[in-house]
This record gives structure tokens, sequence and C-alpha cells, in this order.
């Protein structure tokens, strides 16, 4: 199940997968105001000019700005932060009302540029506008008694919550961040529905009822799904990742107001997301491209040198961004496992089809000296820190990229690490690093097609077919005494995780390649 829809879910870029599920949720937030059941304070004409208004400002003034900036605008971006403000701030019905929505969307685009250090944005754009526009609506009706635009979060409705859950678990699910929005809605739910209870009880308000306001009244759900997990303003680390909910959860919970100013989702957000930019990489990332060489027909390996230091661990990956002409579907930001140990050079293994994607293209195309950069780096697919624990490395095709970290990492520590890998590709043509893996001294079981002629010493062919749970217990008859990493495709991954799991095997990485 989980392999079919890592699938589905892989055709897309991340981005457009959002961008996709706003949409329909406008589409039935527009339905829901014509039928009369969802009021969000404008009629269905309204909203429609509204979302016209975001997303015409947001795309427009995200383009002027990156070209003021010298920049690629990153157009499906701004038109995910429109779709986001278009739920947060209170709908308007007249020109006055329309303008401060355009307003709020140019807040949101020049936070990306002028609330940032280094080439890294601090604050999730729609969270930040719709705090400014609040505080200034707050200050401006107490002041001179106008009424101003505010965030109201008017999607957490009953009617809408079916489309936002799906919706949010798509998310979740496709950016392996389930765990933290599972810790948000538990810490969350218990949080708001304490609150709604404790403010409520005075007026009959029972814990049933608050437990109904805080998942179906508010926008728990859609904050988790959309807003909380937001990649560029999030921690590195699952288990960081994990208390950022946390913390987002319990700073929302609690009820306090400073003047005009009350708390709310969005400055909990803000807050967060400050401590992660402190968690993270606190600048934004340039590269250089210095050269390529073809691993295999299909796959090549591409360097790069950092202008300036990268702080990351063998085994996480970078997103990196390649602005190129003629974009397909996949997108011009791509996330790769850094096939390297720290050090002078990056690289990255990536495997080339023969219809690969634009991006892949692009990059292939590229001529030594060419800039690239990167947004974000993360991931926990990390060697445990006892070097005497011994290990099983799975791979499926380019699935390998990480391990090559990880062996050269191995390399440079003091001992030797018990590892043994077992390393499946479609053709024996397609095995790429074998030359690392020999120089590594680890034993190595294949699976391929066909036997390799001039295999390296050490290693054993396993045979022709696809590496199930019994073919790879037999090839590593000690894996259950082993720490296991899968890397590979989802199906592979997923089966045999499950097959691992049935042996006995107790500690289980896996690393994904979606939609690759």
């Amino acid at each position: 199940m989980t392999a079919w829809l890592d699938a589905l879910l892989g055709r897309v870029t991340m981005y457009r997968l959002v961008l996709l599920l706003l949409g329909v949720f406008a589409v039935a937030a527009v339905v829901f105001s014509i039928l009369g059941v969802v009021q969000p304070g404008a009629d269905w004409v309204s909203l429609l000019i509204g979302l016209a208004v975001l997303l015409i400002v947001s795309y427009g003034s995200n383009r002027l700005l990156a070209l003021a900036f010298r920049l690629k605008p990153h157009s499906e971006s701004a038109l995910i932060t429109a779709g986001l403000l278009f739920f947060i701030l209170r709908p308007q019905s007249e020109l006055a009302g329309w303008v401060e929505l355009a307003i709020a969307a140019l807040i949101a685009m020049a936070s990306k540029y002028l609330v940032a250090f280094r080439g890294r944005h601090i604050f999730n754009p729609a969270a930040f506008s719709a705090l400014v526009v609040t505080l200034v609506g707050a200050v401006t009706s107490s002041a001179l008694g106008t009424p101003f635009i505010f965030a109201a979060w008017w999607v957490g409705s009953p009617w809408m919550f079916a489309f936002v859950l799906v919706g949010g678990f798509l998310v979740l699910f496709r950016t392996r961040r389930l765990p933290m929005g599972a810790v948000y809605l538990g810490v969350g739910l218990v949080a708001y529905t304490a609150q709604y209870y404790l403010n409520g009880a005075a007026f009959g308000v029972t814990v049933p009822d608050a437990l109904y306001a805080a998942l179906f009244q508010s926008a728990l759900v859609f904050f988790v799904g959309f807003m909380l997990t937001e990649p560029l303003t999030l921690p590195p680390r699952r288990w960081q990742q994990l208390g950022y909910a946390a913390l987002a959860a319990l700073i929302y919970s609690i009820s306090f107001h400073i003047g005009p100013f009350y708390n709310s989702p969005e400055f909990a957000l803000l807050v967060v997301n400050l401590l992660a930019f402190f968690a993270g990489q606190r600048r934004g990332i340039r590269l250089d491209f210095v050269a390529r060489r073809q691993l295999s027909p299909t796959s090549w390996e591409f360097d790069f040198r950092p202008h300036k230091p990268v702080s990351f661990s063998p085994g996480q990956f970078m997103e990196l961004t390649l602005p190129h002409g003629k974009t397909d579907s996949r997108g011009w930001r791509r996330v790769f496992s850094i096939a390297s140990a720290p050090g002078e050079l990056l690289r990255f293994g990536i495997r080339l089809p023969e219809k690969a994607s634009s991006f892949k293209r692009a990059l292939l195309g590229l001529e030594p000296g060419t800039r690239v950069s990167a947004t974000s780096v993360g991931g926990d697919f990390l060697l445990p820190a006892d070097p005497e624990r011994p290990l099983l490395l799975v791979a499926g095709g380019i699935g390998i990229t990480p391990f090559i970290g990880h062996l050269e990492q191995a390399a440079a520590e003091p001992g030797t690490r018990d590892i043994a890998v077992v390393y499946a590709v479609s053709s024996s043509d397609d095995l790429a690093y074998a030359e690392q893996l020999s120089a590594a001294g680890c034993q190595v079981a294949l699976a391929s097609p066909e036997k390799p002629k001039n295999m390296a010493a050490g290693w054993t062919w396993i045979g022709p077919g696809r590496v199930t749970g019994d073919t790879l217990l037999a090839a590593v008859p000690d894996a259950v005494k082993r720490e296991a990493f899968l890397s590979g495709p989802p199906a592979m991954v997923a089966d045999l995780k499950r097959a691992l799991r049935k042996a006995g095997v107790r500690h289980i990485h896996t690393d994904v390649f979606v939609g690759y």
C-alpha cells in the first residue's frame, strides 16, 4: 500500500502536490460557500476575487523582487503562499479589503527576500504576513476604529475537515513527516481541548464539546499539514522536528495577550521558525559545478565545490535548485542524497534514464564553474555513533549513493566497522561505485541479471532475481544481529523492511527514492 502511494505521489514534485491540494480545497470552499454550509464572511464571488488578488499579486511581486535581487523566481512557491493566505486571512467583499489582501501578499513575498540572513529566509512567509497584517489590523481598529484584515483561519470548518485531513496526510506521508504530524496533533488536541474547556466551562461547554471544537472547528490539521511542514524553515533532524512540533502546539495553547495582540497559530509558528534557524544551515548554500563522470550507462556522479563550508553528516540529503528553460512537471528543485563525507567537494550520484526529467538534462549540461544553489540539508539516514555495532547496508540501484558517504566516513574513523552490503541492480552494466565498494573492504553480495565477468575479490553473486527477505537472509546469515539500512525504490524498501522485522531485526533505517 505504501509503495503504491509513494509511486503515485512521486509523479509530481512536492511543490506541485501542495499547490494541487490547495486548489482542491479552494474549489470545495467555493462550492460549500454557494451551498451556504461554509460561511467565511464573504460570498463565493468575493472569495474568488480575493483568491485572484492573492495569486496575481504574489506571483507578480515575487517575479519583480527576484529581478531586483538578481535571482530566479520560484513561481510555484509564490502561488502556494497565496493559497495559504487565502485560507488564513479573513475574506473580503469590498475594494478596500481586496487592497488589504494585496498588501498581505506583498508582505509575504517581501519577507522571502528581506527577512533573510545570508540568503536564507527565516520565517514562513504566509505566517509572517498573517501576523503583520493582524497586528496592523489590531492597532488600526483600536486607535482609529477602522476594521482591517486579520488572520481568521476560516479553513477550520467541519465541512472542510475531510478535505484537509486527506490532504494533510498526503503531504506528511510524501515528506516522511507523519511522526512530526502525530506529535503536533497529539499535543495540540490535548492542549486545545483543555483551553476550549477551561474558557467555556462556565458557559456549559463539556469536554466532548471542547474536543469537537479543537478537531473540527480549528485549523489544527491544516496547520500541521500545510504550515508546520514548510521545508525551508524546518530543523534538519527528525528529533529536532518532533520537538519543533510539540513546542509549536504548546506555545499556541498558552492564552495571553499584550494590548491588542493575542496569541495565535502564526505567532507560535514564527517562534519555532526562529529556533529552527539556529538548529540548521544558517546561510543560503551556493555551489560551483566542478566536474561529472559517468558511473554506468544510466548513472552519473556530479561534483560541486561549496562557497562556504556546508554542515552535514554522511547519509543526509540536499535540495538542489537549478533554474532552466522548458521545465517539466518535476520542477527545478530536486532532493538528492549526498554521496560523500564532508570535505572539499560535495558529490551526488544520480540516475539518468533515457527519458530523464528536464532537471536532470539541465544538470548533465552544466559547464564547469556554473553556480548552483541549494535550499536545505537534512535527513536521519546516519550511521550509529558506536563503531562496534555491525551494519547491514542494502541498496537498490542508485540507492547506493548514501552508502558511499557512509563508507567514506567509516574509512576515516579509527578501527574497522563490520559492514555487509547487499546491492541489487537491474543490469551488470548499471553497477555504480564498484571501485569505492571494493576499496572499502566490506563484504558485498550482488544481485544482478547475470554474474559480472570481472567481479571484485570478496564479492558474492546471489542470483538474478529481485532481492527478497529469504535471499537477503541467505546472503547475510547474521543479519538479525546487525543494524540495517535500506535505500532504494519504495516497493523494495517496504518489502525488505517487513521481511527483516519478521526475522527479528530490531533497528532498521530507510531512505526511499521517491519519484526517481
